[in-house]
């Protein structure tokens, strides 16, 4: 699913050059469940902006699902990102004016998916993540472990090859935080494939591969 081979970030801030990713070599396989495990400016987060399409590395070569993201342009890796990867984020990034079933719906809006297939994939997904009862609450109704639900279900509902989180258990308390891990661990035991982001160790305890990344290098 996911390739890197020699992967090299620098960002030029004008007065310096600061290389974030020194020559990441990385593979993941389809119904991987892996763990990217560092502190604050390790380069994790601009990892993840690679794997998500979200960035370019400034050398070296990935490959999404086979595809070389390279000499795509910008709405190309759009549709890449849109078809690919469902993610998942610390703070939620939710529209806090809709529904929880409208804002796992908001994909298949973008996607022009027909309204009884939209009724019939979001009621699955709520269902699934055990917010069938709380379809209609805002997230201002809900507590952190439930918005993160709604997330998780908003990220599933296009069956994207990759579920990519970033701290997904970051703004939560320990209880829930391990439902989430728990839930994360049920995804992966139906065939997600699932990456997730965390300066966390104690998340690599759920899941089947963890990495290491300490100042742009994995050890």
């Amino acid at each position: 699913m996911i390739k890197m081979e020699n992967i090299r970030k620098v960002y030029d801030t004008g007065k310096i050059e600061v290389e974030a990713l020194r020559g990441i070599d990385l593979h993941i396989k389809k119904s991987d469940f892996v763990t990217v495990i560092g502190p604050s400016g390790s380069g994790k987060s601009t990892l993840m902006n690679i794997m998500g399409c979200l960035d370019k590395p400034t050398t070296g070569e990935y490959k999404l699902n086979g595809q070389n993201i390279k000499n795509m342009n910008d709405n190309e890796l759009s549709e890449l990102r849109n078809k690919e990867i469902g993610f998942v984020f610390q703070n939620f990034n939710l529209l806090p004016y809709a529904s929880a079933y409208e804002n796992v719906e908001m994909p298949l809006l973008f996607a022009g998916i027909g309204g009884k297939k939209r009724k019939e994939k979001v009621e699955y997904i709520l269902n699934k993540v055990a917010l069938g009862d709380r379809m209609d609450h805002k997230p201002n109704e809900l507590s952190g472990g439930q918005k993160q639900r709604v997330a998780i279900a908003r990220a599933l509902v296009n069956d994207p090859n990759i579920i990519l989180a970033d701290e997904p258990t970051g703004n939560l308390d320990s209880k829930s935080g391990r439902e989430i891990m728990e839930l994360f661990v049920d995804l992966w035991k139906e065939g997600n494939t699932i990456i997730m982001i965390t300066h966390d160790p104690r998340a690599k305890d759920y899941t089947e591969n963890f990495v290491n990344i300490t100042d742009g290098c994995i050890v």
